[in-house]
């Protein structure tokens, strides 16, 4: 859905650094000083911590009109007050809220100040069989530098068991907690199957480093036209240098066509959105609005702000009428917003695969001092000509049902294949159609264990 919003909403400012800036209010738990900036809980009680949260959401929240507001009690614990402060839908205008959340203030900065993360690093197909225990449960995708890739686990394993416990159990309860690991050291044990037969593989939970931009190369279709393919899984500072190698290479081997797999990109900060959707746009994008994003009546005039569409080195620039983007059901957050922000100045996107996430809203995550730090929803994104809320997702051009036997930037992997055979007919070839409903996110569903949604303004 794409919602014109009122004149009155579109009050774009200076942008926001305020990433880490502090923000919160509240009597006895913390106080908003002059500047609405929040101090800290007076301490790291309980009861101090959830009048923190109280005046948090109702200073901050995006929906704090429309959300629950119940008082703060000692009979529940810091989390579960954080839950009943969320926003439940009861505006036809917006769904619930299914996006806000916590997470220890080391695993925050990890991932976006040092750009690593802890665990295992093995990603399974686990929403596409939901409901169906049925069905196989496949390995999506392997981080490159994670115990799983040095433990020889790949893309296309079938999943046979957990823990001991079989991949039908664990779909059936819909409980993949057993992937995320909480401190080094865990083991997690994985009996594993493909065309060698089976397998058990033990890896040993680590910090890794992470790999945001996976591959980048130039392939050809079938007619010979040269496309600049590029897996982009994080959208951290990290991605910045990668990003920029992989665009002047294609500028330098002369591609006609861009492919951005976006496939498993949960987004990010909305700078390195701001600069993918550059590279892309070039000159003629360069400078024009890529997003403004609007905050709650309290805070829109102090921090309505505007990102703009970077302005790249020529060597990188592509200025394109046109884009690919292998899009599915994690394409979530900042990865939409380059969806949103290239067709807000008339540039053709061609989504290849299915709906995606729909989450047109962002964080400013703030830490509260006591080794927590949350990520509520503080604001909507929308494009140069005002549409947002695309909470049902973008709608894929062309719906491609992923092969997980096939790597990605294989010729043959069917989302891939589908653009290059696109670019050459200017249509969706037809043996690419879905055989099954495209997917859309349900109410209740926040993801598989560590996926990460996030449209960060910095």
């Amino acid at each position: 859905m794409h919602a014109e919003l009122s004149p009155s909403s579109r009050r774009p400012r200076r942008a926001a650094a305020l990433l880490f800036a502090s923000l919160l209010a509240a009597c006895g738990g913390g106080g908003v000083d002059d500047n609405g900036s929040v101090t800290p809980p007076l301490t790291c009680s309980a009861d101090d911590q959830k009048t923190w949260l109280q005046s948090y959401f109702g200073d901050w929240y995006f929906w704090y009109k429309l959300a629950p507001r119940p008082a703060p009690s000692a009979s529940i614990s810091v989390d579960d007050y954080f839950k009943s402060l969320l926003y439940t839908g009861t505006d036809a205008a917006f769904p619930n809220d299914r996006w806000s959340n916590f997470e220890s203030t080391e695993s925050f900065n990890r991932f976006f100040g040092d750009g690593q993360s802890l665990g295992y690093g093995v990603s399974v197909a686990g929403l596409e069989v939901k409901g169906l225990p049925d069905q196989p449960l496949y390995v999506r995708y392997i981080e490159p530098l994670s115990p799983a890739a040095a433990g020889g686990v790949v893309r296309g394993d079938r999943v046979l068991a957990i823990n001991g416990r079989s991949a039908a159990d664990i779909i059936t309860a819909d409980d993949f907690t057993a992937l995320t690991a909480t401190a080094a050291g865990e083991t997690l044990t994985l009996r594993l199957q493909n065309v060698g037969g089976e397998r058990t593989v033990t890896l040993t939970a680590a910090t890794y480093a992470l790999t945001p931009v996976t591959r980048a190369a130039v392939v050809t279709t079938p007619l010979g036209r040269k496309m600049g393919y590029v897996v982009i899984k994080d959208m951290i500072s990290q991605s910045l240098t990668p990003l920029n190698t992989a665009f002047a290479d294609f500028r330098a081997q002369g591609v006609s066509e861009i492919v951005l797999d976006l496939r498993y990109n949960g987004g990010g900060l909305v700078s390195v959105a701001s600069t993918i959707a550059g590279y892309v746009g070039g000159s003629g994008a360069a400078g024009k609005t890529f997003a403004s994003l609007l905050y709650n009546d309290q805070r829109a005039a102090a921090n309505n702000s505007v990102f703009r569409f970077a302005n790249p080195a020529p060597a990188a620039a592509l200025s394109l009428p046109k884009v690919y983007v292998l899009s599915g059901r994690r394409t979530c957050s900042a990865s939409e917003q380059i969806i949103n922000g290239l067709r807000g100045v008339g540039i053709d996107v061609i989504a290849i695969g299915e709906t995606s996430c729909g989450k047109p809203v962002g964080f400013l995550p703030k830490s509260n001092e006591c080794g927590t730090t949350y990520s509520v929803v503080n604001f909507e994104s929308v494009n140069a000509r005002t549409e947002g809320r695309y909470f049902d997702g973008f709608n894929a051009t062309c719906a491609v049902a992923e092969d997980w036997a096939k790597p990605l930037g294989a010729a043959d992997e069917p989302l891939l294949n589908a653009a290059r055979l696109h670019a050459d007919a200017g249509a969706c070839p037809v043996s690419a159609a879905r055989e099954r409903p495209l997917f859309r996110r349900s109410a209740a569903d926040r993801g598989e264990p560590g996926e990460r949604q996030g449209m960060i303004p910095r």
